[in-house]
């Protein structure tokens, strides 16, 4: 049984077949109808289930999308709604969910309540988002940046500029080493990665460099993301920290600080870490981003279902 749950715990073999399956399965899709079912229906027949304990609209949609156009059917559940808010254990629920689904995605304010269903569910999980992980997320990006750049991301220069102590930047962290790219790094000093991450990174010959200055960070980028700087698990002085990261924005100075064919990428809702004249300008790809995350989803169904 595959899960789908931490980037670094997932053989870079298979996360390559996921992202050819992805590139292969968008292209049949060229003259389909956004509910058409692909072709052969590889998923008839087996039933997604869904559960939100943080707000969502990308993963939300693409996942009800991907399950649909493989053939699948899925239900969407909120923990309000089950006794698993009242009365029943999570290790039941788990048995429960095992009984009635295919497979489950999390979508969780927990890591902990994650292992937790790891441990007791007798289906693949996916996380859909956790406090320390956003896989799908980060997969499907680099989906996006091989699509537009027509070349593999081990020979491109990425770069981060924000907050570095969130689940997304995290996550690609675990994929700059797994698909070995060089990856800058641009934040304030006191929002630097975590401690423990980068040692595992170095252990492993990843080759992440920390800035404290965004235009150094973004010198020769290839791509640029950023992330809010008010993320969903933030329990902080918000004017503070929004205060920090003033000259952490990515403007139209910083995007000059890189290659001209920069592509410029966020996973959304977007703040103020971007100017406007870049989040709708030409080098920003965030709506192809978007979309791509149903491509990426229905290959990572298909690994963890043994039908890729």
């Amino acid at each position: 049984m595959k899960h789908f749950i931490n980037i670094k715990d997932i053989p870079v073999s298979d996360l390559r077949k996921i992202i050819l399956d992805a590139k292969k399965r968008k292209k049949k899709r060229k003259n389909l109808n956004i509910l058409d079912v692909d072709k052969n229906s590889p998923l008839k027949g087996k039933f997604l289930i869904q559960m939100f304990e943080k707000s969502s609209t990308r993963t939300r949609l693409s996942f009800y999308l991907a399950i649909k156009q493989l053939g699948g059917g899925t239900l969407t559940l909120r923990p309000d709604e089950l006794h698993l808010a009242k009365d029943e254990s999570l290790a039941d629920t788990a048995k429960i969910l095992s009984t009635y689904g295919n497979a489950f995605m999390l979508r969780t304010d927990s890591d902990k309540k994650l292992k937790e269903f790891k441990k007791h569910i007798n289906i693949p999980i996916i996380n859909g988002l956790s406090p320390s992980s956003h896989p799908t997320q980060i997969l499907s990006d680099i989906f996006t940046i091989e699509e537009i750049k027509k070349k593999l991301i081990s020979k491109l220069n990425i770069c981060w500029i924000g907050d570095a102590n969130n689940n997304v930047i995290n996550s690609l962290i675990a994929a700059s080493v797994k698909f070995s790219f060089n990856l800058n790094i641009g934040c304030p000093k006191k929002y630097e990665p975590k401690k423990h991450l980068l040692r595992w990174a170095k252990k492993n010959r990843g080759k992440i460099y920390i800035f404290n200055d965004a235009k150094k960070a973004a010198n020769n980028a290839d791509v640029i993301f950023t992330d809010k700087v008010i993320s969903m698990n933030d329990k902080i002085n918000k004017a503070k920290k929004i205060k920090d990261f003033k000259k952490f924005q990515v403007t139209s100075k910083i995007i000059n600080c890189a290659k001209r064919d920069v592509i410029f990428l966020h996973c959304l809702p977007r703040g103020s870490e971007v100017s406007n004249e870049v989040f709708l300008g030409k080098h920003s790809k965030v709506w192809r981003q978007a979309l791509n995350r149903v491509y990426v989803q229905k290959s990572i169904l298909l690994y963890c279902l043994d039908k890729l």
